[in-house]
């Protein structure tokens, strides 16, 4: 593949003469950020793209084959659009549209540029189809469940739904909840406070609402039970009304308290369940109430599954990678333990 006009490689001489090329503008509010830091996003699409890229001043030329130029010519487009909006587009927005447009599935444009919720200039937004699935879903149904890897943003975009249905005025409370597994729910053995009992539970969605919600504010909201975040077991025996409740780190529920948390919804109110089934920390072998909610739920109206992959992992690159060498890993053991009717490895 051809480089920029400063430092690609040279094009070999015996192209076929049905090599198609295509150049249009680059809009001058948009070429800073669709090119990058040093022409970092330019080299990513360059790796990633078949058509040949050069780019001279504002213009940029693709050069092979049609159905490769055509490709490329999209891909520009979308990133012109998104930059052209005022959007922050790097590497990894490069990426992420190419990945788009290769499934066929949306435009990245409308998917990148979908804002939820905004604080001191910086928005949330989702960052990949399924990630816009899962907030779409969540915007249609009453309950959803959000199941996929770490870094994936379950919890992260949830949060943000919630903070925007209260800014909306939709819900009159947040309520943020996940077990406790790690004391087996049992915090009264444990030293302190009930705030210093709880607080290495939940740590992860204070950290979460402080990205969305003025620091200073949080007490206060909290005082004034607007805001509620608590272990699971607190939920016992509570009716939730024109609330949006957010379970956490779902796969650490048993069955029975899967029930339990489900029937607390009340009137005007919305659930949002997420977890990771590859992660669970459940004693004693217990059935994971996330992994077995599906064959329960699967055929009630307005609830939904959102799947996310390693593919939706925003967090650095690797995890992604990380993520998919875990999975073919246990695919293996799978096999193994079908084969011998007995358990290889270690899975909870």
């Amino acid at each position: 593949m051809a480089g920029t006009e400063t430092g690609g490689a040279a094009r070999p001489d015996n192209r076929v003469s049905a090599e198609a090329q295509v150049r249009f503008p680059i809009p001058e509010a948009a070429q800073l950020s669709l090119l990058g830091s040093r022409d970092e996003n330019l080299r990513v699409a360059e790796e990633l793209l078949a058509a040949d890229v050069h780019v001279r001043g504002n213009e940029v030329t693709l050069t092979g084959s049609a159905a490769d130029v055509a490709f490329a010519e999209r891909v520009f487009t979308e990133l012109v659009q998104l930059a052209g909006g005022g959007q922050q587009v790097g590497p990894d927005t490069v990426r992420r549209t190419v990945g788009m447009l290769s499934s066929g599935d949306a435009s990245p444009a409308e998917v990148l540029s979908l804002n939820i919720v905004s604080r001191r200039g910086k928005t949330i937004r989702p960052k990949t189809l399924n990630q816009k699935r899962y907030v779409d879903a969540i915007d249609k149904h009453t309950i959803v469940f959000g199941i996929g890897p770490a870094g994936t943003g379950k919890t992260y975009l949830a949060m943000a739904k919630a903070v925007q249905a209260l800014q909306a005025k939709q819900v009159t409370r947040i309520v943020l909840t996940r077990p406790a597994v790690e004391a087996g729910e049992r915090l009264g053995y444990l030293p302190g406070t009930l705030n210093e009992k709880i607080d290495p539970y939940l740590r992860p969605l204070y950290d979460a609402l402080h990205d969305m919600v003025e620091p200073e504010s949080i007490p206060r909201l909290m005082q004034a039970g607007t805001i509620e975040i608590a272990p699971l077991a607190y939920m016992r025996g509570r009716t939730l009304n024109d609330a949006f409740i957010i379970l956490d780190e779902a796969q650490n529920t048993t069955p029975e308290q899967m029930k339990m948390f489900l029937t607390r919804l009340g009137f005007g109110a919305k659930i949002v369940v997420t977890g990771d089934i590859t992660q669970i920390d459940l004693p004693g072998g217990q059935r994971s109430g996330l992994r077995v909610v599906r064959d329960i739920l699967g055929g009630v109206e307005d609830l939904h599954f959102a799947e996310l992959t390693s593919q939706d992992v925003v967090r650095h690159k690797l995890v992604g990678d990380i993520v998919d060498a875990y999975e073919k890993w246990q695919a293996v053991q799978d096999a193994q333990e079908q084969q011998t009717g007995g358990w290889k490895g270690t899975r909870r």
